[in-house]
C-alpha cells in the first residue's frame, strides 16, 4: 500500500516507520494515524518480522505533537473521537506481539512523546526533546499520556511535565527512565539497527512470549505474574527454536532460529 504521510519499509525482519510530514514537524493529523494503523496491521500480519523501528524524517522532530491546524476546528465529541482514536491505534501499537525500538531524532512532544511511551524502549538523539505540553493549548494529553507517564517517571514527575508542559532534554529523559540511550545524533540510526538487528536474530516464540510476560506482569501481583511467565515458559520449550536453541550450545555453534511461532 502506498502512504502519504509515512514510510514503511521492511530488511532482514526488521520493520521500519518513518513518520513523514517534516514540514509539519512530523504532526499528527487523523490521515496520519490511519496510515501508521493499517502498517501496524500489516506487520501483525507478517510472520517474518521480528522487530519494528519507529522514527522521524528530517533532523528536527520525531513527532511534534498533533496537527494543531485541525485540532483547533473540532468540537468536544469531534475532541472524543479523535482522542480514542490516537488511543485506539498507540494501544495496537505497545500491544503488538514483536518488540518496537523508538528512534527518537528530535522533538518527541504531545502524541510524539506518547508513542515514544509506548515503544517497548527508547534510543534517543543527544538533540531529542520529551513533553506532553497540551496545558499550554488549554487541554490535556489525549493519547494515554496521563496514564503512560507516571509509571515510567512516578506520579510527581509526570505531573510536573503535564501541569507546566516543560520540554525535558534527551539526558533528562535517560535520567527519568524515558529513555534507554542517549546517542549522538548522527550515529542514532546506526546504534538502532544494530540493536534491532540483535534481537531479530533471536527466536520468535521467545521474543513474543518474553513481551507478553513482562508487559502482563505489569498488570497483576507477583505471584500471577509468575505464573504468567511459568506458562510462557512452557510454550517456549513446546518450540522448535527452544530445541534449535538448546543443542546450539551444546554443540558449540551459533543457533539458527527459524522465526516460525507454530
Amino acid at each position: 500500500m502506498a502512504y502519504d504521510n509515512i514510510l514503511y519499509e521492511v530488511q532482514d525482519g526488521i520493520a521500519t516507520i518513518i513518520f513523514n510530514r517534516p514540514k509539519a514537524l512530523n504532526a499528527l493529523n487523523g490521515d496520519l494515524l490511519s496510515e501508521f494503523e493499517n502498517a501496524l496491521e500489516m506487520i501483525e500480519g507478517d510472520e517474518s518480522i521480528r522487530v519494528l523501528v519507529l522514527t522521524g524524517a528530517g533532523e528536527k522532530a520525531f513527532v511534534a505533537g498533533a496537527d494543531i491546524s485541525e485540532l483547533a476546528a473540532f468540537d468536544a465529541l469531534q475532541g472524543k473521537s479523535f482522542s480514542r482514536k490516537g488511543q485506539q491505534v498507540i494501544g495496537k501499537l505497545q500491544d503488538l506481539a514483536i518488540p518496537v525500538i523508538g528512534a527518537i531524532n528530535g522533538f518527541a512532544l504531545g502524541g510524539g512523546g506518547e508513542i515514544a511511551l509506548a515503544c517497548d524502549f527508547v534510543y534517543a538523539a543527544d538533540t531529542a526533546k520529551f513533553g506532553l505540553p497540551e496545558i499550554n493549548l488549554g487541554i490535556i494529553p489525549g493519547f494515554g499520556g496521563t496514564q503512560r507517564l507516571p509509571s515510567v517517571v512516578g506520579p510527581a514527575m509526570a505531573k510536573e511535565m503535564i501541569f507546566t508542559g516543560k520540554m525535558i532534554s534527551a539526558e533528562e529523559a535517560h535520567e527519568a527512565g524515558m529513555v534507554n540511550r542517549v546517542c549522538p545524533a548522527d550515529a542514532l540510526m546506526d546504534e538502532v539497527r544494530e540493536t534491532a538487528k540483535t534481537i531479530a536474530g533471536k527466536g520468535k516464540v521467545s521474543l513474543r512470549a518474553a513481551k507478553q510476560a513482562v508487559n502482563s506482569g505489569l498488570k497483576v501481583d507477583i505471584g500471577t505474574g509468575c505464573h504468567i511467565e511459568c506458562d510462557a515458559f512452557a510454550l517456549c520449550m513446546a518450540s522448535e527454536d527452544a530445541k534449535e536453541g538448546t543443542t546450539a550450545f551444546l554443540e558449540k555453534r551459533k543457533p539458527e532460529f527459524k522465526g516460525r511461532i507454530h
